[in-house]
């Protein structure tokens, strides 16, 4: 069993989940332009960055949009996802996941948020981590979205650690292999369970006691 210094967790799907919020959030844009969505498309924006989900969305429009149109559009799309998020309390955080994160925290583990997410901020106040977190990075301080590795090394960083220090907990697979990239080892949730580059594969967020403990 490795013992860590440092866990970095992706947000949305990991610590809580918003990912109805984003599906909700961009049907409106599309049914709004009359642009085909669904889940199955919708799982294609897993773990990638608000203009490039939202460039895979017009792909199916059929219509050529300007830069300027398409930041118009991403903002619509984040006051709709926005205004979801407000409604999220302490209470859509977990037992289990609160619990798990103190436990690593009194393990001796420095604890990150590597998120591509720019409201990630806005999501720990909502359910109460404001401040909890030693570093938090976000996509309001990354130039490139996963799979590049920039978020995971930039919080490697901010813990003070050496990548190869740090375990990285994803549920996306661009995800898993941002983290590889970095030279983290990740542990993949839900659908990055299946991904053959996570060193660890976790039916339950608990199951990091066991990994890091």
């Amino acid at each position: 069993m490795e013992k860590y210094q440092g866990i970095i967790f992706d947000l949305d799907g990991v610590i809580c989940h918003t990912d109805r919020y984003h599906y909700l959030a961009w049907k409106a844009l599309a049914d709004r332009l009359g642009i085909c969505f669904n889940e199955k498309i919708n799982n294609r924006l897993r773990g990638v960055s608000r203009m490039e989900s939202l460039e895979i969305i017009l792909s199916n429009s059929g219509q050529i949009y300007t830069d300027t149109e398409k930041d118009k559009l991403a903002n619509e799309k984040n006051e709709n996802y926005r205004r979801s998020l407000a409604q999220m309390t302490p209470e859509n955080l977990s037992p289990e996941v609160k619990g798990t994160l103190d436990f690593l925290r009194k393990s001796g583990c420095r604890l990150a948020i590597g998120s591509s997410s720019k409201n990630a901020g806005f999501i720990l106040e909502r359910i109460g981590l404001n401040g909890y977190f030693d570093a938090v990075v976000d996509g309001n301080q990354i130039s490139h979205a996963k799979p590049d590795p920039e978020v995971f090394r930039c919080a490697a960083r901010r813990l003070g650690l050496a990548p190869e220090n740090c375990l990285v907990v994803e549920d996306a697979l661009v995800g898993i292999e941002a983290a590889v990239r970095a030279g983290c080892d990740a542990a993949g949730m839900g659908d990055a369970r299946k991904s053959s580059l996570a060193k660890y594969h976790l039916a339950a967020f608990s199951e990091l006691k066991e990994v890091c403990g």
